[in-house]
């Protein structure tokens, strides 16, 4: 594989040619435009941190757990196969270098664009670090839940709703064996139809909204009839399990010491304030929850590439119609630009890398995704958290898990000392300045400290860097 790290930069070894194309992420976005550019004559390398590809929608067991039908944990799962194969074929033939247990942490323009990545276990090198030049650069790092806090929300056995289904994808275990699911978006349905189809007790799917929005976009939904039939399905699957489905509810508050052991559900109005004297208690043993999803657009915000701020608050980047970004060179496919799903990803790896290798993107393709987009940015509409869901937080409530970090504290900072917004915030309380850096917090602590249009984090490192390899960098 054609990787060069510091050491052999450092001791004069050859220099490494550039890439016609470098595709970080191996989710359905990545793996999709990877193979395609590859078939298409670019000499490409597939960034991913995992060990495997597939990225978070299509985490599959390691081959270790001697899982018979991995298949039945996903829908969609012939795509993945098909993709799976395209990628041994390029990797066989040479046309495509698939790099596992690649963090990029960082993105440097120039005549060419430099990868700077830290290796993880998969990775090798003398220094753990290699940096890898390219042409052009493809971001398909997908999107990280949005998590609104609750009191309770830190006790063992919360979990996010995607964290309970990677768990069972990769791990093939449960939370729980008696699981709610809470929050708002179409992954409820998902999680809870995959933990009762693995065994688990589900008995409630508490959403925020109550679905009516989607009546305002009935063409849109009459355009995406797979999609109708995709929740269909989930909701045949928990109706043959006797799941309840509670819509406009949310779980108010968490209960239990070493462990949930109950939680409490409570109506909504219209602005997701809870309804006094309509609070229920439901025993469970574990609670899946999350509110929909975050696009993960770190590397490119850092370099100033243009954002937009889709229907549910979410901030995503603005891409033209070829998908490319507002730097040269820099394109952007699947939940980056906004989520909408695995089949949309795919779509939008396609066309992207059939644009950089300069051939026509094909007009069904067009409007394929053109529906797609369409369907996403309905659905982010639907369910756009409301303003009023810090009435169910208390002061003692924390807000940043990292930090510890609660309710009291933040409202002192914009309260009495002035703070405005997230980085004031952060800066007068370390909101955000622990290990996942503001990705679970970051939703919350912009709406505590007074709303406004969001705006999206810039760092200067994308993920975890050992000093070692920071010391090892040269002066620009």
């Amino acid at each position: 594989m054609a990787v060069v790290t510091e050491a052999a930069g450092r001791a004069g070894g050859a220099a490494v040619e550039a890439y016609d194309l470098a595709v970080i992420g191996a989710g359905p976005a990545g793996l999709a435009a990877a193979v395609t550019a590859a078939e298409l004559g670019l000499r490409c390398a597939l960034v991913d941190a995992g060990p495997r590809p597939g990225g978070q929608y299509y985490r599959h067991p390691a081959p270790g757990l001697g899982a018979a039908h991995p298949e039945r944990l996903h829908h969609g799962w012939p795509a993945f196969a098909r993709l799976s194969g395209r990628l041994r074929t390029c990797t066989d033939t040479g046309r495509l270098d698939y790099l596992t247990g690649h963090h990029v942490w960082a993105l440097e323009r120039g005549d060419t664009w430099r990868l700077h990545a830290t290796l993880g276990p998969e990775g090798a090198g003398a220094t753990g670090r290699s940096v890898l030049p390219a042409r052009a650069v493809l971001l398909a790092t997908g999107a990280y839940e949005r998590q609104l806090p609750f009191p309770g929300w830190t006790l063992p056995g919360v979990v996010t709703a995607g964290g309970a289904q990677a768990m069972l994808k990769s791990g093939l275990v449960l939370p729980g064996r008696r699981i709610v699911v809470a929050g708002s978006g179409p992954l409820l349905l998902a999680a809870a139809s995959s933990l009762v189809n693995a065994g688990a007790a589900v008995p409630a799917v508490v959403e925020a909204t109550d679905y009516l929005y989607y009546a305002r976009g009935l063409s849109t939904l009459a355009a995406n009839p797979a999609k109708l039939v995709e929740g269909a399905g989930h909701g045949a699957a928990l109706l043959r399990h006797g799941v309840r489905l509670r819509r406009g509810s949310a779980v108010v508050e968490a209960h239990g010491t070493d462990r949930v052991t109950a939680v409490t559900v409570a109506r909504l109005d219209r602005d997701w304030r809870p309804v006094p004297g309509t609070g229920r208690r439901i025993v469970c043993d574990a609670l899946a929850v999350g509110h929909g999803l975050v696009p993960q657009i770190d590397l490119a915000t850092e370099l100033g590439a243009r954002t937009r701020t889709t229907p549910d608050g979410a901030v995503a980047l603005a891409v033209d119609d070829g998908l490319r970004t507002s730097l040269p060179g820099l394109w952007a496919a699947g939940e980056t630009c906004g989520v909408g799903g695995a089949d949309l990803a795919v779509a939008e790896g396609v066309s992207a890398a059939r644009v950089i290798a300069g051939r026509p993107v094909p007009s069904a393709l067009r409007a394929f995704r053109e529906r797609r987009r369409a369907f996403a940015e309905l659905m982010a509409a639907a369910h756009r958290p409301g303003p009023g869901w810090p009435r169910w937080l208390s002061p003692e409530t924390e807000v940043c898990r990292c930090e510890e970090v609660p309710v009291a504290r933040i409202r002192e900072a914009v309260e009495e000392l002035g703070a405005t917004d997230t980085r004031t915030v952060k800066l007068l309380t370390r909101a955000g300045m622990g290990w996942c850096q503001g990705r679970m917090c970051g939703p919350a602590v912009a709406c505590l400290a007074g709303g406004g249009p969001p705006r999206a984090d810039r760092r200067p490192l994308a993920c975890p860097v050992p000093l070692a390899q920071l010391a090892e960098l040269e002066p620009s």
